[in-house]
C-alpha cells in the first residue's frame, strides 16, 4: 500500500489519522512504542517525575495517546488521566490495556490541535512523539494553553526522525549490506511496515516540522503561545539504554544518537 487515500477532501490531517489507524496493529508489538521491561518504565517514570512530580490526583491530558503507554505512566504516578486520540482503533487497544490492568483511565476521541476541552481544565497536559506530526504546532500550542489551569505544565516528547546523524546515516548503510547477505537483526523495530513507508515518508513532508522538529524550534514555538519556565531535557540515556536490548545493535546505537528530547514548559 503506497498511498491511503487520494482526492481534494482527504486533506493531510485525516492522512495523518488514516495512517496511525493502521500502525495501531502493531504498535504495542514494537519497541521504543510499547514498554518491554520494568526498568523501562522506571526510566519514564522517572522522566515524568522530573519535569511533572507525583500525580496526586491532578487531572492529565495525554494526548495522541495512542495504546495508553504513557497514560498507564502517569496513572501509576496517581495522575487523574484522560487519553485522546483521532484513531479509533488505537483508543479499541487503550481501553482494553485499561480493562486488562483495571484501571479507570478515560479515553475518548479527539484531535489535539482542537480538543474541544474547557478552559484551564487540566493540571498537565502530555503527549509523545505528536509533535512531529502537527500540521500547525503553534495552534496547538495555544490551544493547550487555554486547556491548562494556571500553573500547569505541559511536557513534550519528541525527536527529529528527519536528520540522520552520522552513526544513523552508517547504520543504515551496515543495515542494508547484512540484509543482502542475509545476516539482518529479525527482531521487531519500531518504524512503519514495508507497506506504510511510503505513506509515512509522503507525511513527513508536508507537516510543518518537514525538516525535522528540534527541540530548540519547539521550544521557541511555546514561548510564542504564551508558555513559560520551558526546559529542554536530552537525558533520555536511561530509557535508551533500557530500550536496547529489545533493538538490533545497529538501531540501539541509531536511537541513542538521535536528536530526542523531552521539553516541559508552564502556562
Amino acid at each position: 500500500m503506497s498511498n491511503i487515500a487520494t482526492g481534494s477532501n482527504y486533506d493531510l490531517r485525516e492522512e495523518i489519522k488514516a495512517y496511525w489507524s493502521l500502525r495501531a496493529e502493531t504498535f504495542d508489538s514494537q519497541p521504543g512504542h510499547e514498554i518491554f521491561s520494568e526498568e523501562e518504565r522506571a526510566a519514564w517514570q522517572a522522566l515524568l517525575r522530573r519535569h511533572l512530580g507525583e500525580g496526586r490526583g491532578r487531572r492529565a491530558l495525554d494526548l495522541a495517546c495512542g495504546t495508553a503507554v504513557v497514560s498507564h505512566l502517569l496513572d501509576d504516578l496517581g495522575f487523574a488521566v484522560t487519553g485522546m486520540d483521532w484513531a479509533e482503533p488505537m483508543l479499541e487497544r487503550a481501553r482494553a490495556k485499561a480493562a486488562a490492568r483495571g484501571r479507570t483511565i478515560r479515553f475518548f476521541m479527539g484531535d489535539a490541535e482542537n480538543t474541544l476541552e474547557a478552559d484551564a481544565s487540566y493540571d498537565v497536559i502530555t503527549n509523545r512523539h505528536l509533535v512531529w506530526t502537527l500540521v500547525d504546532p503553534l495552534a496547538a500550542f495555544r490551544e493547550w494553553h487555554r486547556v491548562l489551569k494556571p500553573g500547569g505544565k505541559v511536557l513534550i516528547v519528541d525527536g527529529d526522525f528527519v536528520n540522520p546523524g552520522l552513526v544513523a546515516r552508517l547504520s543504515r548503510r551496515v543495515s542494508a549490506l547484512l540484509q543482502k547477505l542475509g545476516m539482518s537483526d529479525t527482531r521487531p523495530q519500531n518504524g512503519p511496515s514495508a507497506s506504510l513507508a511510503q505513506t509515512h515518508e509522503s507525511i513527513l513532508s508536508r507537516v510543518h516540522f518537514c525538516d525535522g522538529a528540534r527541540a530548540e524550534a519547539v521550544a521557541a514555538l511555546l514561548i510564542e503561545a504564551g508558555f513559560k519556565a520551558v526546559r529542554i531535557d536530552t537525558d533520555l540515556a536511561a530509557i535508551h539504554r533500557s530500550q536496547r536490548r529489545n533493538f538490533s545493535f545497529l538501531k540501539g546505537l541509531e536511537r541513542a544518537t538521535q536528536h530526542r528530547y523531552a521539553i516541559s514548559a508552564e502556562r
